[in-house]
């Protein structure tokens, strides 16, 4: 069986470096807020070509403490609205709808599967305060639209970039396009930790001091709170494990890439839908998606045939049962996109023999 994502032989692959440095934290005593952390943030800030990173909890906590930070500093206020992607993971929506403000989901482009500039400005109101493209799959949204529509109404860009780690976008990675960056490093992601992981990127000092201190209790000097924070800190340990990681990200997304262009090019099954990619260098396929009316019948195919897929994802944000605000929506690119995608296996550890089955098998299906 073709596995979707082999996480212990990525994680194999970064051995011995990857115990060295697990044991190294050990063996240090310290575990929270320590050199580790400091040492990752300036490399990841370096990295995306921002002035700050802040290492949080995870990808969720990432984006709310970016939209707690800003209400902090007075620039929205309870109930304004930030327009984002009706079909991303529910995170993004989720971490609105913490910090106190109002979701209003804007349909994608099928072709990017990331949200439509073309829609947005319908959507803008007095309450509008900010966008939240997604980098969804790690394919980098139109940040020159999207941009300009921010610029024109006075709009924070907020970037979802927990698919996306290392995309670049005009010669700028993602984390540094908008006016700050949220960023997962769950295991599976391209920059993937032993467990949760967060960060955020900005260029904006106070905003970065701000999300710091809210993550931390709400605390600069120990025992002294500022805010009603949270505790929400990247440790030592997923620290370490990140900068050995990040030393070969850029090499693992390249590999990404290739495995991309190899299934785009030989996948032929007219039953199914192949990412339409204008510029392949942009994008590291965290996710490679593909479209089939039938997608349970291919999937239950595929699994005959030794590969394992997923589904990315099954259920839309606003046909959630926690959602019920939104189920009146009629988002019919969205409920598409959901009823349709299938993601094939692709990581840097696969095999070219593997990644020949998979195109074989998929274009063996017949309906």
């Amino acid at each position: 069986m073709i596995k979707y994502f082999n996480l212990k032989g990525i994680n194999d692959s970064f051995e011995p470096q990857l115990s060295e440095a697990v044991q190294r934290v050990i063996a240090s005593g310290i575990y929270i807020l320590g050199p580790e952390v400091e040492k990752f943030e300036k490399e990841f800030a370096h990295y995306c070509g921002c002035s700050n990173c802040i290492g949080v909890g995870n990808g969720l906590d990432a984006l709310t403490l970016i939209l707690r930070a800003y209400r902090k500093m007075g620039i929205m206020q309870k109930g304004d609205e930030v327009i984002v992607p009706a079909n991303t993971y529910i995170a993004s929506i989720l971490s609105i709808v913490a910090a106190g403000l109002k979701p209003v989901l804007c349909e994608p482009q099928w072709e990017s599967c990331n949200i439509d500039p073309d829609r947005i400005e319908s959507l803008i109101t007095d309450r509008t305060k900010a966008i939240m493209p997604v980098h969804l799959y790690g394919r980098v949204a139109d940040i020159t639209e999207i941009g300009s529509i921010a610029k024109r109404y006075g709009l924070k860009i907020i970037e979802d970039c927990a698919q996306a780690h290392g995309a670049i976008y005009n010669g700028k990675r993602v984390g540094s396009l908008g006016d700050a960056g949220a960023f997962s490093f769950y295991p599976a992601k391209n920059l993937g930790a032993l467990g949760d992981g967060g960060a955020v990127t900005t260029n904006d000092d106070t905003l970065a001091d701000t999300v710091r201190t809210l993550a931390n209790y709400g605390s600069k000097k120990k025992y002294e709170n500022l805010f009603k924070g949270v505790n929400s800190r990247l440790d030592e340990l997923q620290a370490a494990v990140l900068s050995v990681k990040l030393a070969r990200l850029d090499k693992d997304n390249e590999r990404r890439r290739e495995i991309a262009m190899r299934y785009i090019s030989g996948i032929s099954n007219k039953l199914v839908v192949t990412p339409r990619v204008d510029n392949i260098k942009q994008h590291v396929f965290h996710i490679f998606p593909i479209f089939v009316q039938e997608r349970e019948k291919l999937q239950q195919y595929l699994i005959e045939q030794g590969v394992e897929t997923l589904i990315h994802y099954p259920i839309a944000p606003h046909k959630q049962q926690a959602m019920p605000e939104y189920a009146h929506l009629s988002l019919p690119i969205t409920e598409r996109i959901h009823r349709e995608e299938l993601s094939l296996p692709l990581a840097p550890n696969m095999s070219e023999k593997e990644i020949t089955t998979v195109i074989e098998a998929v274009n063996s299906f017949k309906g």
